[in-house]
């Protein structure tokens, strides 16, 4: 079906790799985000296109190519369609994940078609390291997943003599890549693809599950680069350029990621080697707590004078963003200087709750990050923390001990009152208890978050 002479293919290919860019561009902003994802999907249906129309496929392999695109189609479109907002990020870590084990599984292929006898060294290098990387994602994607999804445990998985496996495994991987290099032979590349799920499955199982959406850019990044290395490998820019952004997109977002959470990524990644990973927990305290009514935080709404909404991942969970957007919009109409504080770590995955937020038509001019809330946090009369737990954690500040220590966060104890919306006292993800719920300026509102915002809804409009 080669229709398209080379130089309209290029200058296809070409428009593809620019709506990557201006997509990655648009996703920079939530005001840009869906025209981004727009954009990014249209300069992947042009590289869909241009390949199926520039490429000569021998006897049914177009077939086999069309059908895999419509098998494709149809998990991925119900997929993504019927996903939850709080599911969100494991689709992401499944997707990645495949992105991975397709680069990888293209390298073996490639080594096959090669019979030892590849193009040149620089080919059968960047497939062993799009074999062995892609692996490594396949797997750590798939584990990340189930922890996310409480298949498996969120607590980090140290197996015996984790740390001299990893080094085995490492120096293993480089030395049969090596070899992968230097003769192109398939088999080699089948264990090195062995090797390198061993690595992802090392590299996943001691984090934990605080630390997993972390992971899940780590890994994406490495997709990225898998991607990319096999653009070199097969001498495709446009897979040489997507590849590149995905990594470096990838790369820069866990590094801010931790940065947010105070972290380093070798902390985060090895830090259960030595004991400092955190780690979900389902200990629940039985201090008590001042609990509140619906109708009694109505009345201190109303008669506040500014208002911080700090949501998190239960606000997902209840799917109560609606409820609280009209909560919000309601007491704005009022006069209340009523804002959204947010957090770059809220929920389960970088603009989590923007997303969540945007579902309920909440104004971007309403969400405001965490530094400027800070800033006037003395002056805020009322806090509400909907569903969140260790973004507003003081232990972050004072306690050096507590997995959390040194994470910046929205310093709700700073505030003249705070009240909370959780179903129970189970501690956030970090697994540690949260000393704000006990001080004497807080309130703590049992229930789902849905139903406690719109009591308060009902009884705001009585005061």
């Amino acid at each position: 079906m080669n229709v398209l002479p080379a130089g309209v293919a290029d200058v296809l290919y070409l428009a593809a790799a620019v709506c990557f860019i201006l997509a990655l561009k648009g996703l920079s902003s939530p005001r840009s985000a869906r025209r981004g994802n727009l954009v990014g999907a249209l300069g992947a249906a042009v590289a869909v296109v241009t390949v199926l129309l520039s490429t000569d496929f021998a006897g049914a392999n177009l077939a086999v190519v069309l059908g895999a695109v419509g098998v494709g189609s149809a998990v991925a479109v119900p997929a993504a369609r019927r996903v939850k907002m709080t599911d969100m990020p494991q689709l992401v870590a499944i997707f990645n994940g495949v992105g991975g084990g397709a680069a990888a599984v293209v390298g073996i292929i490639e080594l096959a078609e090669w019979s030892g006898a590849a193009p040149t060294a620089t080919a059968t290098s960047a497939t062993a390291f799009a074999i062995l990387v892609g692996a490594t994602s396949l797997l750590g994607s798939l584990l990340t997943f189930l922890k996310l999804q409480g298949t498996m445990t969120s607590r980090p998985v140290v197996v015996p003599a984790a740390g001299p496996l990893m080094v085995l495994a490492l120096v293993a991987g480089v030395g049969v890549g090596v070899a992968v290099a230097v003769t192109g032979n398939v088999w080699l590349g089948v264990v090195l693809l062995v090797l390198g799920l061993g690595l992802g499955a090392l590299l996943v199982l001691p984090v934990g599950g605080a630390d997993v959406p972390i992971v899940i850019s780590l890994l994406n990044a490495f997709t990225g680069l898998t991607v990319a290395a096999s653009g070199w490998a097969m001498s495709n820019t446009l897979l040489l350029v997507a590849g590149t952004l995905v990594g470096a997109s990838g790369t820069i977002l866990t590094l801010a990621m931790a940065t947010a959470m105070g972290r380093s990524v070798t902390g985060i990644l090895f830090g259960a080697l030595r004991g400092g990973s955190t780690a979900g927990s389902t200990q629940v305290s039985h201090r008590p707590v001042r609990r509140a009514q619906a109708a009694d935080v109505a009345i201190t709404l109303a008669y506040a004078n500014r208002v911080v909404v700090v949501p998190g991942y239960g606000l997902a969970v209840a799917q109560a963003q609606h409820v609280l957007a009209e909560l919000v919009t309601a007491l704005r109409a009022r006069g209340v200087d009523a804002v959204y504080g947010i957090h770059p770590v809220a929920g389960r995955m970088p603009g989590h709750m923007n997303v969540l937020l945007a579902e309920a038509d909440v104004p971007y001019e309403l969400l405001v990050e965490a530094d400027d809330v800070n800033a006037a946090m003395p002056s805020t009369d009322v806090v509400v923390v909907v569903g969140a737990n260790d973004v507003v954690n003081p232990a972050a500040r004072t306690d050096r001990t507590a997995p959390i220590y040194g994470m910046p966060i929205i310093n709700a104890d700073q505030a003249r009152q705070t009240i909370f919306l959780k179903r129970s006292m189970r501690p956030g993800f970090a697994g540690i208890e949260n000393e704000l719920l006990f001080a004497e300026k807080t309130q703590v509102l049992f229930g789902d978050a849905k139903d406690s915002l719109s009591a308060v809804v009902a009884a705001l409009k009585t005061v």
